[in-house]
């Protein structure tokens, strides 16, 4: 890899530069789905143009602007069940969230055991809540990691930055699910009410 110079004539190697960092990969937009009163969105392998194969080993969903019905948590969960893709996925996790209120009353760096899942199915929550202002909304991105892979299990990490009445919050989730079978769909939803507005991307990276 070309060093890159800085002098009094400006960068030098910076083509050699720019070359290098290219060759690391890049996101490969994949599918966008939009809510408006949805209650699930779903990124299922193999329909509706949905790629979540081996044909990438790093996945990325990013949320934009995701607004609730009701005031509820975020969450997702995966499928291994090509046929009914029941989203029970067993998982381990761990969360951790920043807060600041708008005022500057409160802070708080908050580690909730009651937010993680040990070796349970249900649903991984996102947000602790989301509150259902006309100007309020959740945005972040999820990173799944070699979905396809019939060895490992499957590790995620995620980090939303949502509004939560007029807190400020930042969630921190990470885990994995504890198959060594393929993840073959992947869903969102609120714990309550619906996904009234917003649009989730999936990339893949090449």
């Amino acid at each position: 890899m070309a060093l890159v110079k800085l002098n009094n004539n400006g960068v030098k190697n910076a083509t050699a530069f720019g070359s290098a960092v290219t060759s690391l990969g890049s996101m490969v937009f994949i599918k966008k789905l939009t809510a408006s009163g949805s209650s699930t969105l779903s990124f299922v392998d193999g329909a509706s143009g949905v790629i979540l194969d081996d044909t990438y080993k790093e996945y990325v969903f990013t949320f934009n602007n995701i607004h609730t019905s009701a005031t509820a948590n975020f969450s997702f969960n995966g499928s291994d069940d090509d046929s009914s893709h029941s989203y029970n996925v067993v998982k381990t996790t761990t969360v951790f969230t920043p807060g600041h209120k708008e005022d500057g009353s409160a802070s708080y760096l908050d580690y909730d055991a009651g937010q993680d899942e040990a070796q349970a199915t249900d649903f991984q929550n996102l947000s602790y809540g989301i509150t259902t202002g006309n100007d309020e909304s959740l945005s972040g991105e999820l990173t799944l990691y070699n979905p396809s892979s019939t060895t490992f299990v499957k590790h995620f990490i995620a980090r939303t930055q949502y509004t939560d009445g007029d807190f400020s919050q930042n969630g921190h989730i990470a885990g994995y699910f504890n198959t060594t079978a393929d993840i073959t769909a992947i869903q969102f939803k609120m714990s309550t009410g619906n996904i009234d507005a917003g649009d989730i991307c999936l990339y893949g990276i090449a």
